[in-house]
């Protein structure tokens, strides 16, 4: 199995890394061009559907190294192939938007669906609570939560799917050395969308040339949720308290998703409405440039998702409170520097254009 995990994703490395210029080269028939814009930071026309290549990255080997595994694996194998063809559909859901710019409410209620059909094929949390009912509810939520947390994050070169490639392999890490009795084909589908992503990153970093598009971002966040739960780290482990690994791991882009939903709600307006309010726009309102304020939001990501391995490693809830305490304050540091920092920075803006308008007027006079 180890070869298997292997050779699978750099498969789907080299597979997507080969792709990946093709759909470039034919972006521009298929109408997959995203144009600059007032919320764009791209400044030239750029090919868009690099999440072609992600997906066939991901799909073509986990049909060819899973196909003759499922007969032997039952329990899984309903679960798999909702995964899969949930995200056929999300897929395309995501394409169709890249190509026409679907509605988001059109895009949020094929989201519900998907999810609620995936959770009722069994891949469900417990979080060790009884009820079917909430397993179920909190699972759909989880699903729909980080497939627009990771669609949100898709904004700057290389962001989402460097967040994508360190969250699958922090989650696989977690399976394959910590977890008892580890799933193997849930951990070979994290390396293949590790290896998958890895090849597109090879177009997209900066400067990207080519982007993801919706039906990349959608797919990437659609399986993390879902193989995160088919996963079942925390009841697999045998401790309640590392049910919050996964919490850890994503808490980059939960925070991303929450604060740009405040932000626009208290702006009064749809949460769903693209702009400048993420926490990379944030960092780049600091004076970061845009390559370093993707760099900084890696580097918290695989913080936080190296306090989703201590938990592991911790005997009790009082470890596992520390080991959260200290994902919040770095959470609130980047709160702190951003809110507070950004309103500095504006203020000695507008001082200093005052003081160039006070100098020009003194000129002409």
């Amino acid at each position: 199995m180890g070869m298997m995990l292997f050779w699978g994703g750099a498969g789907a490395f080299l597979l997507s890394a080969a792709v990946t210029p093709l759909v470039r080269r034919m972006a521009p028939v298929l109408g997959l061009i995203d144009l600059p814009g007032h919320r764009k930071v791209h400044v030239i026309p750029t090919p868009r559907g690099g999440g072609i290549a992600i997906f066939l990255g991901v799909m073509l080997p986990a049909v060819l190294l899973l196909g003759g595994r499922l007969e032997a694996t039952a329990g899984l194998r309903l679960q798999l192939l909702a995964i899969g063809a949930g995200g056929v559909v999300l897929f395309l859901t995501g394409l169709a938007d890249d190509r026409w710019s679907l509605s988001w409410k059109l895009r949020l209620c094929l989201q519900l669906l998907v999810a609620v059909g995936v959770a009722g094929s069994g891949v469900r949390a417990t979080v060790f609570v009884s009820q079917p009912w909430f397993g179920f509810g909190l699972t759909v939520l989880w699903i729909l939560v980080l497939t627009n947390a990771m669609n949100f994050l898709d904004n700057m070169d290389g962001l989402s799917a460097g967040i994508g490639l360190i969250a699958a392999l922090l989650f696989a890490s977690i399976l394959l050395l910590m977890v008892e009795r580890m799933v193997a084909e849930v951990a070979l589908l994290l390396l293949l969308l590790a290896g998958s992503l890895g090849g597109f990153l090879v177009w997209n970093r900066p400067p990207a040339a080519i982007f993801m598009g919706d039906c990349g971002s959608n797919l990437i966040g659609f399986l993390l949720a879902t193989l995160t739960v088919a996963g079942t780290f925390y009841e697999r482990s045998g401790s309640r308290h590392v049910m919050l690994a996964p919490l850890c791991v994503m808490a980059v882009p939960l925070y991303d998703f929450c604060t740009v939903i405040l932000i626009r709600l208290l702006q009064g307006r749809s949460p769903f409405h693209g702009d400048k309010s993420h926490v990379s726009h944030r960092l780049v309102d600091l004076g970061l440039k845009p390559v370093y304020a993707v760099l900084t939001v890696h580097l918290m990501t695989a913080m936080t998702g190296a306090c989703a391995l201590l938990l592991y490693k911790v005997p009790d809830w009082w470890g596992a409170a520390i080991v959260m305490s200290v994902i919040l304050m770095v959470l609130g540091v980047v709160a702190i520097l951003e809110f507070v920092g950004r309103g500095a920075v504006g203020e000695m803006q507008g001082r200093l254009q005052r003081e160039r308008e006070k100098f020009s007027g003194s000129d002409r006079t």
